[in-house]
């Protein structure tokens, strides 16, 4: 890009108040520029060398509000946050005072990685009521996306039980 590097062009594009969401598409995999990537906004990051169906997948997740990570990223983004989080094994952090019992299943599903059809699966619900609790969470947590969701959840030390 020859006036501005991606993380500075996601930076005005997410500023600019018209609501676009980006998503990220890099040979870099390098960790600084995750980084910089999600602090300027970033929804979604993936490789070049992502499939056309899983670009394709993340393209439709991001539009819908969800954020999609190339899974080495997400992994050494995990890698690097969970060190710094403070500990609440137990999980009775009060900002978990507000979510149903049903809405925790579903944020711990969110956080060990699985996709919407997966919690259906595994929760025995449907794929849009599992999208009416991510709804719920993203807005009785005031948190943006799924990655936000991820990083709560092993925050509260609801994650990793």
């Amino acid at each position: 890009m020859p006036v501005m590097d991606g993380v500075e062009a996601t930076r005005r594009i997410v500023h600019s108040g018209l609501g676009t969401k980006v998503l990220v598409l890099t040979t870099f995999d390098l960790d600084e520029y995750v980084f910089s990537a999600l602090k300027a906004g970033a929804s979604g990051f993936l490789l070049k060398d992502a499939r056309p169906q899983d670009l394709l997948n993340a393209i439709r997740n991001v539009a819908a509000g969800d954020a999609v990570m190339a899974p080495s990223a997400t992994r050494r983004l995990l890698d690097h946050i969970v060190p710094t989080l403070p500990a609440s094994p137990t999980g009775t952090d009060v900002r978990l005072d507000v979510l149903t019992d049903r809405e925790r299943e579903v944020l711990v599903q969110i956080a060990a990685g699985a996709t919407n059809t997966e919690i259906a699966s595994t929760l025995y619900m449907a794929e849009g009521t599992v999208k009416t609790h991510i709804g719920r969470l993203l807005a009785k947590l005031h948190i943006r996306d799924r990655v936000g969701l991820v990083l709560f959840a092993y925050e509260t030390g609801l994650a990793g039980r």
